[in-house]
């Protein structure tokens, strides 16, 4: 039995873990996954690290300062697989008067849950256009993930930051009765995020990704991932990837961003191949995806 953490209901992460272990199941994998709701990405890696979790979903910006040890030690935990892109951006009414990022300056913005690993790429993201969460806006963080579209829908906060393909949050303020509109950097402004953070990715959501969005939005972000914890075993680690990409058909069906979980991405997305785990990495050289 492996445990996987997610994060608080309403959000992406538990629709995603829900999705990977139903697939999983499709292809008939020895592995048996038990999914646990955490407080998410912020939560998961000290669990990981902890060995109280074998494995985990992390945002792109928890990952990347935990792996690389930005303002703390590099952590020993490793990439079982590449999840998705997130593209961060906003989501308001679209009978709102907001079009730009600096359109919300100043008013009631709800962030995310308060250990989302969305709330850290939204500090980024606005750290790159000279903004602060805390002090340019009045600030919400969430105790779970989906109180935050009844508050833009009832006119409580203004805007949700969100991002990706799916997202729970995008999709009930997209399927509500007046519509959404999206607001993402524009492309001076991506410019200049990219400049500070090179980290992130020019990462696009596609047409068509929510209800009434018949343009694509280009934004920046990162890929999350599924953490493993460091005494997660190598033969372990081998048989998910294995088992995993058996299992990509099955995830495309059952979810629209789980189609990018594919080994193929978990080759190139990773940092650097060494903060692979070694029993994934012995897999993605097998099937030609790693020299």
């Amino acid at each position: 039995m492996i445990t996987l953490g997610t994060a608080t209901p309403g959000g992406g992460f538990p629709l995603y873990g829900a999705a990977v272990i139903d697939a999983l199941s499709d292809v008939a994998s020895d592995l048996a996954l038990s999914p646990r709701n955490t407080k998410g990405s912020t939560e998961n890696l000290p669990l990981l690290e902890a060995e109280a979790l074998d494995i985990a979903l992390v945002q792109g910006e928890v990952a990347y300062e935990a792996l690389f040890g930005i303002g703390r030690p590099p952590s020993p935990v490793r990439i079982l697989a590449a999840m998705y892109g997130t593209p961060g951006m906003f989501v308001v009414r679209a009978d709102s008067p907001y079009h730009r990022i600096s359109d919300l300056r100043g008013k009631e913005v709800a962030f995310g849950a308060r250990g989302s690993g969305l709330v850290i790429l939204a500090r980024y993201v606005l750290d790159g256009i000279g903004l602060d969460q805390n002090r340019d806006f009045s600030a919400i963080y969430l105790d779970h993930a989906g109180d935050g579209p009844p508050m833009v829908l009832e006119g409580r906060a203004a805007a949700l930051w969100g991002g990706g393909t799916g997202w729970p949050g995008f999709t009930k303020l997209a399927e509500s009765p007046g519509g959404a509109r999206f607001i993402a950097p524009s492309a001076e402004e991506a410019a200049l995020i990219r400049a500070k953070h090179a980290f992130l990715k020019p990462l696009t959501l596609p047409a068509g990704s929510y209800p009434g969005q018949s343009e694509p939005i280009r934004s920046v972000g990162s890929w999350s991932f599924i953490l493993a914890r460091p005494g997660l075993g190598d033969d372990v680690a081998y048989r998910l990837a294995r088992d995993l990409h058996r299992a990509e058909p099955a995830l495309a069906r059952r979810l629209p961003q789980a189609r990018e979980t594919t080994a193929a991405n978990t080759a190139t997305a990773a940092p650097r191949p060494d903060l692979i785990h070694p029993g994934v990495a012995r897999y993605l050289r097998e099937i030609g995806l790693l020299p």
